[in-house]
């Protein structure tokens, strides 16, 4: 019991925020704004685990997913960018004892003390069960701001077996955004980031009718109308180009947003991305050719494989782009040019030593999944020009 108390706050703790009351079929619904401080302070999140007890029966306790630290460590870094936002609503719920609505000043006031009590009867900190958004609590945790308001939905009094069908409910009809369509939104933003310019190339690769993608790249992630063989997602088209664009491709595109310049690569850094200089001089039509110049010779290399549309083929399909693009940085490294690209004239040599036919593209030779773009990257690889 000693024990119990010690975990209790010594003081009463009252805080109000701003709040209406939305009316739902469940119960009333508080929707309340709350700075990132206090939200931190007053939410635990309650993870589902098995405890076992003294007779070997086993109960389960909570309703969150254990928090995932990679995710975690990424919201941090981004609740600091320029333009952070979260703005769906965070979901908590809390003993009604512990709450209290004005429904003339539209506040609620939440405390540590029960109604009617003079005492703490609970740790300010184990005040909100957090039904939704146990991953943006964390992250803002390493928000170095100053502001940072969150619009929070507050279920008053609802019990264990209502949260956790809320928490269910949430995360069972929530569907995350397609990649690609999230890529070619980046269309819109009026300042340059890495992820802009590399759908930028995507597009003009696609609608180019001389280009080795034309009509080949499914830009929102599902088929184009009027389109038969799309074989590269826009996202995959993306990620692949990205990596030589921008080792921290948010970063640079917080920094932009700030209007900070980026520095220009040394020749090391050149050699792990070879398009660095070229995207910070916005020559990106510059980056536009060199990949048209690649692939096209991919193309002339092996044009039976290349406009070959059946399902066994891997050389036009995902893993044969990855591959090749996997592979850019060792062309490169042997005949890559001080700007970034390489000669037409070295790409053509070295697809030409490359040690296939068009017939071998073949999910006998490259296995699907990741083991065969994984042998495709390794030959190609072994090439000497």
């Amino acid at each position: 019991m000693t024990d119990q108390m010690n975990l209790v706050d010594p003081d009463p703790i009252e805080l109000e925020f701003e709040c209406l009351k939305a009316e739902q079929p469940i119960g009333d619904v508080f929707l309340a704004k709350i700075p990132y401080k206090d939200l931190v302070k007053i939410t635990y999140f309650d993870v589902r685990r098995v405890l076992q007890d003294d007779r070997d029966v086993e109960r389960y306790l909570g309703i969150q997913r254990p928090l995932i630290t990679s995710r975690v460590a990424g919201l941090q870094k981004y609740v600091n960018f320029f333009d952070a936002s979260f703005p769906t609503a965070i979901i908590i719920a809390i003993d009604e004892r512990f709450t209290e609505y004005d429904e003339d000043r539209r506040i609620i006031t939440l405390s540590n003390v029960a109604r009617g009590g003079n005492d703490p009867e609970i740790p300010i900190r184990n005040l909100a069960r957090v039904l939704d958004g146990q991953h943006r609590i964390a992250g803002l945790r390493g928000f170095e701001g100053d502001k940072f308001d969150l619009p929070v939905t507050i279920f008053v009094g609802a019990d264990i077996a209502d949260q956790a069908h809320i928490f269910a409910t949430v995360n069972l009809e929530q569907q995350k955004v397609n990649k690609s369509l999230a890529y070619d939104l980046y269309s819109l933003a009026k300042s340059r980031s890495p992820q802009k310019t590399c759908h930028n190339v995507a597009v003009v690769l696609d609608q180019d009718e001389k280009s080795p993608f034309y009509k080949r790249i499914k830009r929102l992630g599902v088929a184009t109308d009027g389109r038969s063989f799309e074989p590269i997602s826009q996202a995959t088209f993306v990620e692949s180009l990205m990596r030589y664009v921008s080792a921290d491709p948010k970063g640079d595109r917080d920094r932009l947003l700030r209007g900070e310049r980026l520095e220009r690569p040394d020749p090391a850094e050149i050699q792990k991305l070879p398009f660095r200089e070229l995207f910070i001089l916005e020559r990106d039509l510059k980056i536009v050719e060199a990949v048209f110049d690649y692939f096209s010779a991919v193309k002339e290399r092996w044009p039976l494989a290349w406009s070959n549309q059946d399902r066994g083929n891997m050389l036009n399909r995902t893993n044969g782009f990855r591959a090749l693009m996997r592979a850019y940085a060792h062309v490169f490294e042997l005949t890559g040019q001080s700007d970034g690209t390489i000669a037409r004239a070295d790409v053509d040599r070295f697809m030409k030593n490359v040690p296939l036919k068009d017939d071998q593209f073949n999910t006998e030779e490259f296995p699907p999944g990741t083991s065969g773009e994984s042998k495709l990257v390794n030959l190609l690889r072994d090439v000497r020009v």
